[in-house]
């Protein structure tokens, strides 16, 4: 790119009108890049935005910004509206005490804080002792923990950290007494966690990437590590790879008592294949256990000569069985539990006691079953929400934390034998939950597919088909939308807002015939899902399209991408954040292939190809028409769903776009994909979403 071209990128942020006058967007060049697929020729003009590194890409992005903060800056509320964020944001939050050699551990945020701090305890509702602060890692609060994992005999713990929200771990390790450092240091990890064994670890990652890409080129190549503690990273031993799959993922679990690993092998498909070995036999190697990455094999015990394992083989609404070290084949394997009705979606053993989540139309449901399988009784929940449980095996203690639309994460101590719950951490928070409520409706799709969705607002809200709606969704993974908290929610809501979760197939809500349902070539039942309910929020009088902003993440990107460019009219506001968004080419970048289960990829077929081109976000935006306020939001450190896919749709955006509504670009500095964003950004970044929604959606902030 020519420095005349910079130049005039960086004149261009300067001329931003007032908000009632139509904005002057940078004018962002184009070449003549032009890829064949299958004998189809198709554009691809923005392609030198792919280099983030380059100076035209961050001249850009530095005229981008200019004109979008501008924008922003002018909102007459937003000031206020951030005010009030980090009021309701400002209560301290919990984690579960976890039990580690005689040790307590328990994560906490006093409110504000950038990265929730772990304390030590010799008791769960002991004096608490500051052990890993992530907030003193940095000067802005961009390092934030990853795992902690102590050795098997509680001498040392090594953690690691994630720099600027990049999906790079390094791990380091402390004397677990003393949190001395004993100087170990491991990079280019990712993707795992350090798993203890011996007077070392396992630890899984990648070669060292290409100076100035690590965070766009293609990921390959995933190895297993073994580090002796007191050795540089240089002399650990490479302990597994396979060259024949370089775009798989492979990565070590070990028990407590060092007897048993087992190897996971993921990335080609909706599941995994499963490995073990038995440590007690000297020279022992990995038995195949599993050859079918369409099914998921998580272990939820490891037994003295046996594994209890969850699995949706045979049973896509999930099933637990047992596997016998002495012939661990799935074809040997035992039915412990079998597939119901509702979703198994997590296990967990517990002194010697198994409790099972359950998914019965998109909320959780909790039972306790002896570890022969025999049912003892369900968990007595508060409400509709979101459940997880913490406890060990061999031990008694056990505790869950609940959450719902309206109420934030409240541990409780939980006694298995009389099925009785506890309140050992209760939020304060700084808004009348009773103010509140939330209903569950379930409306038809285009192809009449019954679909769920929450609907939370100010009790009192009358239907005059004139309130302003915030339209949720992720559709996508196997990845269920259950009831959960978000304060940033809630100052939205009291100024009239009504916030919408939609439970679109491509999720897990209703197992894997529900997610198989959303991809590949029925992506667009997940598209449909979501525009079948905000007709259906306009038919029932909640709204009207003049009042209907949709917002989603990542896959969420793509589906608030795809259905603005299908349905502009519908919405008036769009908030597609580090979405995917060039549906042709995400495959080449870091870890893209491996969304190819859901997506499949335009190298696979001239129909795909067809397909996938119907619905990319990047290709369907076309010259003339209006489109709704749209406020892209990305991140320069994102290496996920790398920028250039919000850089490509943003200039296109602006380029096709007839109308004054504002269609802006917003890029973080300093941050991912969203993951271990500090505290203080994560809010001036939501009150930037949020006031730009509610001005566009012509509220006023109460």
């Amino acid at each position: 790119m020519k420095k005349e071209t910079i130049t005039l990128l960086l004149a261009a942020a300067a001329t931003v009108n007032t908000m009632a006058q139509r904005i002057n967007y940078p004018q962002t060049p184009r070449d003549n890049t032009v890829d064949t697929y299958f004998g189809e020729q198709v554009s691809d003009p923005y392609r030198w935005l792919e280099n983030d590194t380059s100076a035209a890409t961050k001249a850009w992005v530095e005229a981008e910004n200019e004109v979008t903060f501008s924008y922003l800056k002018r909102i007459p509320f937003r000031e206020r509206l951030l005010k009030r964020l980090q009021e309701v944001q400002n209560y301290e939050r919990v984690g579960m005490p976890i039990y580690r050699k005689g040790k307590w551990y328990i994560s906490r945020n006093d409110g504000l804080q950038n990265q929730s701090v772990v304390y030590q305890m010799d008791a769960p509702d002991g004096e608490q002792r500051v052990f890993l602060d992530p907030n003193k890692m940095s000067d802005d609060g961009t390092v934030a923990l990853k795992s902690v994992k102590a050795s098997k005999d509680g001498r040392y713990t090594a953690y690691g950290i994630s720099r600027s929200g990049s999906d790079w771990n390094e791990i380091y390790v402390i004397e677990t007494s003393t949190g001395k450092p004993t100087g170990d240091h491991i990079k280019w990890s990712k993707f795992s966690s350090p798993e203890w064994h011996g007077d070392g670890f396992y630890y899984s990652g990648y070669d060292v990437p290409e100076e100035g890409k690590e965070f766009s080129n293609v990921n390959e190549g995933h190895k297993v590590f073994y580090h002796k503690l007191g050795t540089p990273q240089s002399d650990d031993l490479l302990f597994y790879e396979n060259p024949a799959h370089p775009k798989r993922f492979y990565t070590v679990d070990i028990d407590a008592e060092e007897t048993i690993m087992t190897l996971s092998e993921s990335g080609e498909g909706n599941g995994e294949n499963l490995y073990v070995r038995d440590l007690r036999r000297p020279n022992s190697q990995f038995i195949q256990m599993t050859s079918d990455m369409d099914c998921y094999y998580n272990v939820v015990a490891f037994l003295a000569d046996s594994l209890i394992i969850q699995t949706n083989y045979g049973a896509p609404r999930g099933r637990l069985m047992v596997a016998q070290l002495k012939s661990p084949g799935v074809g040997s394997w035992r039915e412990l539990i079998g597939e119901k009705a509702e979703v198994l979606e997590s296990a967990i053993m517990i002194d010697g006691r198994l409790i099972l989540t359950y998914c019965k139309d998109a909320s959780d449901h909790a039972f306790v079953y002896t570890k022969d399988g025999r049912l003892m009784h369900e968990v007595k929940l508060p409400s509709v929400g979101s459940v997880s449980f913490s406890g060990k095996k061999d031990r008694k203690e056990c505790f869950y934390q609940f959450s719902s639309f309206t109420s934030p994460g409240t541990t409780y101590r939980y006694d298995i034998d009389t099925n009785r719950s506890t309140p050992l951490n209760v939020p304060k928070t700084n808004f009348r939950e009773k103010d509140f409520e939330t209903r569950q409706v379930f409306f038809a799709s285009k192809d009449g597919t019954r679909v769920p969705m929450f609907i939370t607002y100010k009790k009192g809200t009358k239907l005059n088909g004139n309130n302003p709606v915030y339209l949720y969704g992720y559709g996508g993974f196997n990845i269920s939308l259950p009831p959960s908290f978000s304060a940033t929610r809630i100052p939205f809501i009291e100024s009239g807002g009504i916030y919408v979760q939609v439970n679109l197939r491509g999720g897990n809500e209703y197992g894997e015939d529900w997610h198989l349902a959303g991809t590949k070539m029925k992506k667009q039942n997940v598209f449909d899902d979501f525009i079948s309910a905000a007709e259906w929020l306009i038919e029932n009088k909640y709204t009207c399209s003049d009042k209907i902003a949709i917002v989603g993440g990542s896959n969420g990107g793509l589906l608030v991408g795809a259905c603005m460019t299908q349905r502009p009219e519908l919405f008036r506001v769009a908030v597609p954040r580090v979405g995917v968004m060039d549906m042709l080419r995400y495959h080449k970048f870091t870890i893209g292939w491996n969304w190819a289960p859901d997506y499949g990829t335009s190298d696979d077929s001239p129909e795909m190809f067809r397909y996938l081109r119907a619905y990319s976000p990047l290709h369907n935006l076309k010259p003339g028409v209006e489109y709704p306020a749209t406020l892209v939001t990305t991140a320069d450190h994102d290496d996920r769903v790398v920028p250039a896919h919000s850089f490509k749709f943003a200039a296109t955006l602006q380029a096709c776009h007839k109308g004054d509504r504002p269609v802006l670009i917003r890029i973080d500095t300093k941050a991912g994909h969203g993951g271990g964003k500090p505290i203080a950004k994560v809010l001036e970044e939501q009150a930037d979403i949020y006031s730009f929604i509610m001005y566009n959606l012509g509220m006023k902030m109460k």
